[in-house]
Protein backbone atom coordinates (compact mmCIF):
# COMPACT_ATOMS: atom_id res chain seq x y z
CA UNK A 1 0.00 0.00 0.00
CA UNK A 2 0.32 3.45 -0.53
CA UNK A 3 0.69 5.85 2.48
CA UNK A 4 0.72 9.98 2.24
CA UNK A 5 1.54 11.62 5.05
CA UNK A 6 1.16 15.49 5.21
CA UNK A 7 3.17 18.19 7.15
CA UNK A 8 0.48 18.73 9.17
CA UNK A 9 -1.96 15.94 9.80
CA UNK A 10 -2.77 12.59 9.90
CA UNK A 11 -1.29 9.50 7.80
CA UNK A 12 -3.83 8.46 4.79
CA UNK A 13 -3.71 5.78 2.25
CA UNK A 14 -4.02 6.84 -1.25
CA UNK A 15 -3.37 3.36 -2.70
CA UNK A 16 -3.67 -0.77 -2.12
CA UNK A 17 -2.71 -3.64 -4.05
CA UNK A 18 -3.41 -6.98 -2.23
CA UNK A 19 -2.29 -10.38 -3.00
CA UNK A 20 -2.44 -13.53 -1.14
CA UNK A 21 -0.96 -17.07 -1.12
CA UNK A 22 -3.84 -20.36 -1.89
CA UNK A 23 -2.84 -23.58 -2.03
CA UNK A 24 -5.17 -24.54 -4.49
CA UNK A 25 -3.24 -22.76 -7.37
CA UNK A 26 -0.37 -25.59 -7.87
CA UNK A 27 1.75 -23.50 -10.08
CA UNK A 28 2.39 -20.67 -6.98
CA UNK A 29 5.03 -19.60 -6.22
CA UNK A 30 6.73 -20.56 -2.62
CA UNK A 31 9.68 -18.06 -1.61
CA UNK A 32 11.75 -18.64 1.83
CA UNK A 33 12.95 -14.66 2.32
CA UNK A 34 15.35 -13.98 4.86
CA UNK A 35 15.33 -10.68 3.80
CA UNK A 36 14.11 -7.89 1.89
CA UNK A 37 13.96 -4.46 0.74
CA UNK A 38 12.06 -1.79 -0.19
CA UNK A 39 13.74 0.88 -2.59
CA UNK A 40 12.47 4.17 -3.05
CA UNK A 41 13.84 7.49 -3.99
CA UNK A 42 14.65 9.42 -0.96
CA UNK A 43 13.51 13.12 -2.62
CA UNK A 44 11.50 14.16 -5.86
CA UNK A 45 10.80 17.26 -6.71
CA UNK A 46 7.94 18.58 -8.80
CA UNK A 47 6.73 22.26 -10.21
CA UNK A 48 2.55 22.50 -9.81
CA UNK A 49 0.59 21.02 -13.09
CA UNK A 50 3.21 17.92 -13.26
CA UNK A 51 2.81 14.62 -13.49
CA UNK A 52 5.48 12.74 -10.80
CA UNK A 53 6.40 9.30 -10.45
CA UNK A 54 6.85 7.78 -6.99
CA UNK A 55 8.95 4.34 -7.85
CA UNK A 56 8.84 1.29 -5.34
CA UNK A 57 10.84 -1.63 -6.05
CA UNK A 58 10.83 -4.96 -3.35
CA UNK A 59 14.11 -6.36 -3.44
CA UNK A 60 14.31 -10.22 -2.28
CA UNK A 61 17.02 -13.02 -1.72
CA UNK A 62 16.04 -16.37 -2.23
CA UNK A 63 17.26 -19.20 -0.05
CA UNK A 64 15.33 -21.99 -0.71
CA UNK A 65 12.34 -23.23 -1.96
CA UNK A 66 9.67 -25.06 0.00
CA UNK A 67 6.46 -26.26 0.01
CA UNK A 68 5.45 -25.15 3.60
CA UNK A 69 7.33 -21.59 3.70
CA UNK A 70 3.83 -19.15 3.16
CA UNK A 71 5.43 -16.36 1.48
CA UNK A 72 3.43 -14.35 -1.20
CA UNK A 73 1.93 -14.47 -4.16
CA UNK A 74 -0.78 -14.48 -6.16
CA UNK A 75 -2.59 -11.37 -7.56
CA UNK A 76 -6.38 -11.57 -6.37
CA UNK A 77 -8.17 -8.26 -6.11
CA UNK A 78 -7.74 -5.27 -8.03
CA UNK A 79 -6.32 -2.26 -6.95
CA UNK A 80 -8.37 0.36 -3.97
CA UNK A 81 -7.82 3.86 -4.40
CA UNK A 82 -9.30 5.54 -0.70
CA UNK A 83 -10.59 8.80 -0.43
CA UNK A 84 -7.43 10.89 -0.04
CA UNK A 85 -6.43 14.27 -1.34
CA UNK A 86 -4.91 12.69 -4.40
CA UNK A 87 -7.58 10.56 -5.10
CA UNK A 88 -8.96 10.59 -8.88
CA UNK A 89 -5.24 11.59 -9.80
CA UNK A 90 -3.35 9.34 -7.99
CA UNK A 91 -2.58 5.27 -9.67
CA UNK A 92 -0.52 2.73 -9.51
CA UNK A 93 2.42 2.30 -12.87
CA UNK A 94 1.87 0.27 -14.64
CA UNK A 95 -1.53 -0.73 -14.49
CA UNK A 96 -2.15 -3.46 -13.21
CA UNK A 97 0.90 -3.14 -11.17
CA UNK A 98 2.90 -5.88 -9.97
CA UNK A 99 4.44 -6.37 -6.88
CA UNK A 100 8.01 -6.01 -7.82
CA UNK A 101 7.45 -2.66 -8.59
CA UNK A 102 4.06 -1.29 -7.24
CA UNK A 103 5.40 2.60 -8.18
CA UNK A 104 2.26 5.09 -8.14
CA UNK A 105 2.39 8.44 -10.38
CA UNK A 106 0.24 11.57 -9.51
CA UNK A 107 -0.86 13.64 -12.23
CA UNK A 108 -1.99 17.34 -11.40
CA UNK A 109 0.50 17.80 -8.71
CA UNK A 110 -0.28 21.28 -6.44
CA UNK A 111 1.28 22.73 -3.65
CA UNK A 112 -0.26 20.91 -1.44
CA UNK A 113 0.51 17.56 -2.30
CA UNK A 114 3.83 17.79 -0.43
CA UNK A 115 4.72 15.35 2.26
CA UNK A 116 6.14 12.10 2.88
CA UNK A 117 5.11 8.75 0.52
CA UNK A 118 5.40 5.54 2.29
CA UNK A 119 4.77 2.64 0.05
CA UNK A 120 4.82 -0.19 2.70
CA UNK A 121 4.69 -3.99 2.28
CA UNK A 122 2.88 -6.76 4.33
CA UNK A 123 3.85 -9.89 4.27
CA UNK A 124 2.55 -12.75 6.64
CA UNK A 125 4.71 -14.11 8.69
CA UNK A 126 7.56 -12.09 8.12
CA UNK A 127 5.88 -8.63 8.78
CA UNK A 128 5.99 -5.37 7.26
CA UNK A 129 8.53 -3.17 5.68
CA UNK A 130 8.83 0.66 3.77
CA UNK A 131 10.43 3.00 1.97
CA UNK A 132 9.82 6.43 2.49
CA UNK A 133 10.50 9.61 -0.20
CA UNK A 134 9.61 12.57 0.15
CA UNK A 135 7.92 15.03 -2.52
CA UNK A 136 8.73 18.62 -2.49
CA UNK A 137 6.79 20.74 -4.54
CA UNK A 138 8.74 23.78 -6.11
CA UNK A 139 7.19 27.25 -7.25
CA UNK A 140 9.03 29.73 -8.73
CA UNK A 141 9.11 33.23 -6.44
CA UNK A 142 7.98 36.83 -8.47
CA UNK A 143 11.01 38.92 -7.42
CA UNK A 144 11.56 42.71 -6.97
CA UNK A 145 12.87 45.51 -5.43
CA UNK A 146 12.49 48.65 -4.90
CA UNK A 147 14.70 52.10 -3.38
CA UNK A 148 12.86 54.31 -0.66
CA UNK A 149 13.43 57.94 -1.10
CA UNK A 150 14.08 58.89 2.45
CA UNK A 151 15.26 62.88 3.81
CA UNK A 152 18.57 62.99 5.74
CA UNK A 153 18.28 62.41 9.16
CA UNK A 154 19.90 61.08 12.55
CA UNK A 155 17.32 57.49 12.60
CA UNK A 156 17.69 54.37 11.31
CA UNK A 157 15.04 54.48 8.43
CA UNK A 158 14.01 51.85 5.56
CA UNK A 159 16.14 52.97 2.45
CA UNK A 160 15.56 50.13 0.26
CA UNK A 161 13.63 47.02 -0.12
CA UNK A 162 13.40 43.72 -1.60
CA UNK A 163 10.59 40.83 -2.14
CA UNK A 164 10.62 37.37 -3.29
CA UNK A 165 6.76 36.62 -3.80
CA UNK A 166 4.92 33.03 -3.43
CA UNK A 167 7.91 30.47 -4.04
CA UNK A 168 8.66 27.01 -2.87
CA UNK A 169 10.74 27.07 -0.97
CA UNK A 170 11.46 30.12 0.75
CA UNK A 171 14.10 32.43 -0.97
CA UNK A 172 17.32 33.77 0.45
CA UNK A 173 17.67 37.48 0.23
CA UNK A 174 20.88 39.35 0.35
CA UNK A 175 22.39 43.26 0.04
CA UNK A 176 25.62 44.42 -1.47
CA UNK A 177 26.22 47.90 -0.82
CA UNK A 178 29.41 50.34 0.57
CA UNK A 179 26.43 51.86 2.75
CA UNK A 180 26.91 51.52 6.60
CA UNK A 181 23.46 49.94 7.31
CA UNK A 182 21.56 46.27 7.82
CA UNK A 183 19.17 44.48 6.51
CA UNK A 184 16.35 42.60 7.95
CA UNK A 185 14.30 39.67 6.78
CA UNK A 186 10.88 38.19 7.41
CA UNK A 187 8.94 35.44 5.71
CA UNK A 188 4.93 35.11 5.51
CA UNK A 189 2.75 32.07 4.34
CA UNK A 190 1.75 32.58 0.52
CA UNK A 191 -0.90 31.20 -1.32
CA UNK A 192 -1.49 27.77 -2.19
CA UNK A 193 1.34 26.57 0.53
CA UNK A 194 3.86 28.79 -1.03
CA UNK A 195 6.42 31.50 1.07
CA UNK A 196 6.62 34.97 0.67
CA UNK A 197 10.31 36.45 2.02
CA UNK A 198 10.49 40.19 2.38
CA UNK A 199 13.93 42.23 3.06
CA UNK A 200 14.13 45.99 4.69
CA UNK A 201 17.90 47.79 4.33
CA UNK A 202 17.81 50.07 6.85
CA UNK A 203 20.37 52.73 7.37
CA UNK A 204 20.81 56.60 9.28
CA UNK A 205 20.59 58.06 5.69
CA UNK A 206 23.04 61.35 5.11
CA UNK A 207 23.71 63.33 2.28
CA UNK A 208 26.71 61.53 1.39
CA UNK A 209 24.72 58.30 0.52
CA UNK A 210 22.79 59.85 -1.90
CA UNK A 211 23.13 57.64 -5.38
CA UNK A 212 25.26 55.26 -3.29
CA UNK A 213 24.93 51.56 -5.45
CA UNK A 214 23.03 49.34 -3.58
CA UNK A 215 21.94 45.56 -4.87
CA UNK A 216 19.37 43.26 -3.95
CA UNK A 217 20.08 39.53 -4.66
CA UNK A 218 17.79 36.97 -4.26
CA UNK A 219 19.07 32.92 -3.80
CA UNK A 220 16.51 30.32 -5.14
CA UNK A 221 15.98 26.69 -5.58
CA UNK A 222 14.34 27.16 -9.33
CA UNK A 223 16.88 29.55 -10.47
CA UNK A 224 19.93 28.70 -12.21
CA UNK A 225 21.88 31.45 -10.32
CA UNK A 226 21.17 34.47 -7.94
CA UNK A 227 18.94 37.65 -9.36
CA UNK A 228 20.28 40.81 -8.79
CA UNK A 229 18.01 44.04 -8.70
CA UNK A 230 20.91 47.07 -8.98
CA UNK A 231 19.23 50.27 -7.58
CA UNK A 232 21.04 53.75 -6.00
CA UNK A 233 20.07 55.03 -3.00
CA UNK A 234 18.01 58.40 -2.82
CA UNK A 235 18.23 60.32 0.28
CA UNK A 236 16.97 64.18 0.07
CA UNK A 237 18.56 66.95 1.70
CA UNK A 238 18.98 70.77 1.82
CA UNK A 239 21.04 72.51 0.00
CA UNK A 240 24.92 72.40 0.42
CA UNK A 241 26.44 75.72 -1.02
CA UNK A 242 30.08 76.89 -1.60
CA UNK A 243 30.80 80.37 -3.22
CA UNK A 244 34.08 80.08 -5.27
CA UNK A 245 36.01 82.72 -7.42
CA UNK A 246 37.52 84.75 -4.93
CA UNK A 247 41.37 84.54 -4.97
CA UNK A 248 41.78 87.33 -2.77
CA UNK A 249 43.31 89.68 -5.38
CA UNK A 250 40.65 91.86 -6.58
CA UNK A 251 42.20 95.22 -7.18
CA UNK A 252 40.71 98.30 -7.99
CA UNK A 253 40.10 98.90 -11.52
CA UNK A 254 40.39 94.97 -11.89
CA UNK A 255 37.32 94.19 -14.57
CA UNK A 256 34.71 91.40 -15.06
CA UNK A 257 35.55 89.44 -11.92
CA UNK A 258 32.86 86.67 -11.24
CA UNK A 259 31.72 84.75 -8.24
CA UNK A 260 29.75 81.30 -8.35
CA UNK A 261 27.10 80.14 -6.19
CA UNK A 262 27.61 76.21 -6.27
CA UNK A 263 24.96 74.04 -4.84
CA UNK A 264 24.37 70.54 -4.85
CA UNK A 265 20.73 69.60 -3.27
CA UNK A 266 17.65 66.54 -3.62
CA UNK A 267 15.71 67.23 -5.16
CA UNK A 268 17.36 69.85 -7.33
CA UNK A 269 17.66 73.91 -5.75
CA UNK A 270 14.62 75.53 -6.79
CA UNK A 271 16.36 79.54 -6.19
CA UNK A 272 19.18 80.97 -5.71
CA UNK A 273 19.45 84.83 -4.19
CA UNK A 274 22.58 86.69 -3.59
CA UNK A 275 22.53 89.23 -0.93
CA UNK A 276 24.68 91.47 0.31
CA UNK A 277 25.16 91.80 4.50
CA UNK A 278 24.44 95.37 4.27
CA UNK A 279 21.41 95.14 2.46
CA UNK A 280 22.53 97.04 -0.61
CA UNK A 281 24.31 95.72 -3.75
CA UNK A 282 27.02 97.56 -5.60
CA UNK A 283 26.44 98.88 -8.71
CA UNK A 284 28.73 97.86 -10.88
CA UNK A 285 27.67 94.06 -10.00
CA UNK A 286 25.34 92.14 -12.12
CA UNK A 287 23.13 88.99 -10.81
CA UNK A 288 22.56 85.95 -13.39
CA UNK A 289 21.20 82.53 -11.97
CA UNK A 290 24.13 81.73 -9.48
CA UNK A 291 27.02 83.77 -10.69
CA UNK A 292 27.53 87.98 -9.35
CA UNK A 293 29.71 89.58 -11.98
CA UNK A 294 31.70 92.58 -10.56
CA UNK A 295 32.47 94.56 -13.69
CA UNK A 296 34.58 97.12 -12.44
CA UNK A 297 36.38 96.41 -8.38
CA UNK A 298 36.05 99.50 -6.72
CA UNK A 299 35.22 100.54 -3.23
CA UNK A 300 31.67 99.52 -3.53
CA UNK A 301 32.71 96.08 -3.43
CA UNK A 302 34.32 96.04 0.08
CA UNK A 303 31.06 94.09 1.40
CA UNK A 304 29.94 90.34 2.24
CA UNK A 305 28.27 88.84 -0.44
CA UNK A 306 25.90 86.18 0.67
CA UNK A 307 24.11 83.40 -1.74
CA UNK A 308 21.34 81.46 -0.44
CA UNK A 309 19.44 78.44 -1.78
CA UNK A 310 16.01 76.90 -1.52
CA UNK A 311 14.87 73.41 -2.01
CA UNK A 312 11.85 71.41 -0.81
CA UNK A 313 14.10 70.20 2.03
CA UNK A 314 15.56 73.69 3.42
CA UNK A 315 17.87 76.77 3.30
CA UNK A 316 21.13 77.05 3.53
CA UNK A 317 23.58 79.86 2.36
CA UNK A 318 27.37 80.37 1.93
CA UNK A 319 29.19 83.70 2.27
CA UNK A 320 32.52 85.41 1.16
CA UNK A 321 34.02 89.12 2.20
CA UNK A 322 35.82 91.02 -0.63
CA UNK A 323 38.54 93.49 0.00
CA UNK A 324 39.32 95.96 -2.86
CA UNK A 325 43.05 96.24 -3.26
CA UNK A 326 44.75 99.12 -4.78
CA UNK A 327 46.30 98.15 -7.59
CA UNK A 328 48.43 98.30 -10.65
CA UNK A 329 48.40 95.77 -13.68
CA UNK A 330 51.13 93.74 -14.16
CA UNK A 331 54.09 94.58 -16.69
CA UNK A 332 56.68 92.70 -17.39
CA UNK A 333 57.07 89.57 -14.33
CA UNK A 334 55.47 91.41 -11.03
CA UNK A 335 53.71 94.46 -9.63
CA UNK A 336 54.26 94.93 -5.50
CA UNK A 337 51.64 97.39 -4.45
CA UNK A 338 50.14 99.61 -1.61
CA UNK A 339 48.31 102.39 -0.52
CA UNK A 340 49.27 105.26 1.59
CA UNK A 341 46.62 108.30 1.79
CA UNK A 342 46.59 110.25 -1.31
CA UNK A 343 50.01 108.59 -3.05
CA UNK A 344 50.19 105.22 -4.80
CA UNK A 345 53.44 103.57 -4.69
CA UNK A 346 54.29 101.90 -7.98
CA UNK A 347 57.21 99.37 -7.31
CA UNK A 348 57.82 97.28 -10.29
CA UNK A 349 60.65 94.25 -10.68
CA UNK A 350 61.65 94.33 -14.26
CA UNK A 351 63.56 91.26 -15.25
CA UNK A 352 65.87 92.41 -18.68
CA UNK A 353 67.72 90.08 -20.79
CA UNK A 354 69.92 91.59 -23.07
CA UNK A 355 71.19 88.89 -25.97
CA UNK A 356 74.15 90.30 -26.99
CA UNK A 357 77.83 89.66 -27.62
CA UNK A 358 79.72 92.41 -29.22
CA UNK A 359 81.75 94.31 -26.48
CA UNK A 360 81.08 97.55 -28.28
CA UNK A 361 77.62 97.63 -28.38
CA UNK A 362 76.33 100.68 -26.57
CA UNK A 363 74.35 100.17 -23.28
CA UNK A 364 70.75 99.69 -22.95
CA UNK A 365 68.63 102.83 -21.89
CA UNK A 366 65.03 103.75 -20.48
CA UNK A 367 62.69 105.97 -21.00
CA UNK A 368 59.34 106.17 -18.96
CA UNK A 369 56.60 107.03 -21.46
CA UNK A 370 53.10 108.67 -20.09
CA UNK A 371 49.84 108.38 -22.15
CA UNK A 372 46.97 109.90 -20.67
CA UNK A 373 43.56 109.05 -21.51
CA UNK A 374 43.54 111.92 -24.01
CA UNK A 375 46.44 113.11 -25.91
CA UNK A 376 49.78 112.34 -27.21
CA UNK A 377 52.29 110.07 -25.50
CA UNK A 378 54.89 112.32 -23.22
CA UNK A 379 58.28 111.16 -22.00
CA UNK A 380 58.93 111.84 -17.98
CA UNK A 381 62.11 110.13 -17.03
CA UNK A 382 64.76 108.98 -18.85
CA UNK A 383 68.11 107.37 -17.48
CA UNK A 384 71.57 105.98 -19.40
CA UNK A 385 74.12 104.68 -17.55
CA UNK A 386 76.83 107.10 -18.96
CA UNK A 387 74.30 109.86 -17.66
CA UNK A 388 72.51 111.77 -15.09
CA UNK A 389 68.78 111.15 -15.20
CA UNK A 390 66.48 113.17 -16.93
CA UNK A 391 63.11 114.39 -16.21
CA UNK A 392 61.42 116.27 -19.39
CA UNK A 393 59.11 119.07 -18.78
CA UNK A 394 55.59 116.87 -18.24
CA UNK A 395 52.75 116.86 -16.19
CA UNK A 396 54.25 114.96 -13.55
CA UNK A 397 57.75 117.03 -13.12
CA UNK A 398 58.59 117.95 -10.30
CA UNK A 399 56.60 114.79 -8.60
CA UNK A 400 58.28 112.17 -10.59
CA UNK A 401 61.78 110.61 -9.87
CA UNK A 402 63.63 107.10 -9.96
CA UNK A 403 63.41 104.38 -7.42
CA UNK A 404 66.18 103.88 -6.11
CA UNK A 405 67.97 106.69 -6.93
CA UNK A 406 70.20 106.70 -8.40
CA UNK A 407 68.45 104.25 -10.80
CA UNK A 408 69.85 101.14 -11.86
CA UNK A 409 69.03 99.26 -15.53
CA UNK A 410 68.04 95.70 -13.83
CA UNK A 411 64.82 97.84 -11.99
CA UNK A 412 64.29 101.57 -12.64
CA UNK A 413 60.74 102.02 -11.34
CA UNK A 414 59.95 105.47 -10.86
CA UNK A 415 57.67 107.31 -8.36
CA UNK A 416 55.13 109.78 -8.50
CA UNK A 417 53.80 111.74 -5.49
CA UNK A 418 50.82 113.56 -4.73
CA UNK A 419 49.41 112.13 -7.41
CA UNK A 420 46.59 113.58 -8.89
CA UNK A 421 43.52 112.37 -10.36
CA UNK A 422 44.19 113.80 -14.19
CA UNK A 423 47.29 111.20 -13.27
CA UNK A 424 45.70 108.38 -14.53
CA UNK A 425 46.70 106.96 -18.00
CA UNK A 426 48.73 104.78 -19.04
CA UNK A 427 52.71 103.98 -18.07
CA UNK A 428 55.18 102.86 -20.55
CA UNK A 429 58.36 101.49 -19.33
CA UNK A 430 60.40 101.43 -22.55
CA UNK A 431 64.43 100.00 -23.31
CA UNK A 432 66.15 100.60 -26.24
CA UNK A 433 69.03 99.04 -27.13
CA UNK A 434 71.82 98.05 -30.20
CA UNK A 435 71.35 96.11 -31.79
CA UNK A 436 68.37 94.39 -30.13
CA UNK A 437 65.82 97.02 -30.42
CA UNK A 438 63.43 97.74 -28.07
CA UNK A 439 61.34 96.34 -25.66
CA UNK A 440 58.45 97.86 -23.20
CA UNK A 441 55.92 97.14 -20.63
CA UNK A 442 52.49 98.88 -19.73
CA UNK A 443 51.11 99.82 -16.60
CA UNK A 444 47.75 101.04 -15.94
CA UNK A 445 47.79 103.88 -13.31
CA UNK A 446 43.69 103.57 -11.87
CA UNK A 447 42.60 106.72 -9.81
CA UNK A 448 39.77 106.90 -7.01
CA UNK A 449 38.19 109.37 -5.87
CA UNK A 450 39.20 109.09 -2.26
CA UNK A 451 42.03 106.56 -0.51
CA UNK A 452 40.28 103.32 0.41
CA UNK A 453 40.37 102.67 4.17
Amino acid sequence: MWIYEPKDGENIIIAMFCSFFDSNFPNSLFLVATGWQVEVEPVVESYPGQTVNLRCHMALRAEGRGKDQHRCVSPKFDPNYPDSPVKGRVSFSPSPPNLDSPSIQISDVRMTDEGKYICEYATYPIGNDQGVTYLVMLAKPQNSASIVTVDAGTKPVVVARCESVDGRPAAQISWVTTANGNGTTVSKPGVDNTVTVTSEYRKVPTAADNGKDISCVVAHRTQTKPESFPMKLAVQYAPQVTIVGYDNNWYVGRTNVVLTCQATGNPVPLSVQWKTMSGEMPDTVQIRNNELKVLKVDEAVNTTFVCEVKNRIGTSRDQVTLTAKCGCLKMFSSVVYQCHNECCLLLFSVTLNILTTDPVSAPPQVVWIYEPKEGKRINIAMFHPKFEPIYPDSPVKGRVNFSPSPPNLASPSIQISDVKMTDEGKYICEFATYPVGNEQGVTSLVMLERALK
